[in-house]
């Protein structure tokens, strides 16, 4: 009796397999998925920092002459230093930079007149590539494009002589 038994359920494995095995998968590359994006967004954040750093020390005036910032020469540099940190997808990068007053510096103001502080903000779109089938349709930005950007945003105190 029990080998009739046995003989009736043998494929309950194989079903139950067959229905929990998708769902497994796309958890599996959903996992690998957001360790995709993570990676992807340490990159950004640190290429993000390092130009806002070159920025920030080629915005200021050139041998203490002013106090006005020179926001082309650092992007013409930022773009070129992006290019090579990127020499495939450099294109589809977007690199945004402004500068923004944040206030006058008391301490010099006492001793030498105005000095004037600035912040350049830099702003990078960053567009990964989603891998794992499945998990990227859910991640993308747009949903099904298979991509997602990583909007990277770096604040950076501009460089400029205290005494002139």
């Amino acid at each position: 009796m029990s080998g009739g038994r046995r003989k009736k359920r043998g494929g309950q494995a194989v079903v139950e397999l067959m229905l929990i095995l998708p769902v497994f998968f796309l958890m599996i590359f959903f996992i690998m998925e957001i360790g995709n994006i993570a990676f992807q967004t340490i990159i950004a954040h640190h290429c993000a920092y390092e130009l806002a750093r070159l920025g920030s020390l080629l915005a200021g005036p050139k041998a203490g002459g002013g106090t006005a910032v020179n926001l082309t020469l650092a992007q013409q540099k930022m773009q070129n230093a992006l290019r090579q940190m990127f020499p495939q997808t450099s294109g589809a990068i977007g690199l945004g930079v402004t500068t923004e007053m944040t206030g006058m510096d008391p301490q010099v103001q006492a001793t030498s007149g105005q000095h004037i502080n600035e912040d350049m903000l830099v702003t990078l779109n960053y567009p990964v590539r989603l891998v794992f089938p499945g998990a990227s349709y859910f991640l993308a930005t747009p949903r099904g494009s298979g991509r997602r950007t990583i909007i990277v945003r770096v604040r950076m105190p501009v460089e400029k002589p205290v005494f002139q």
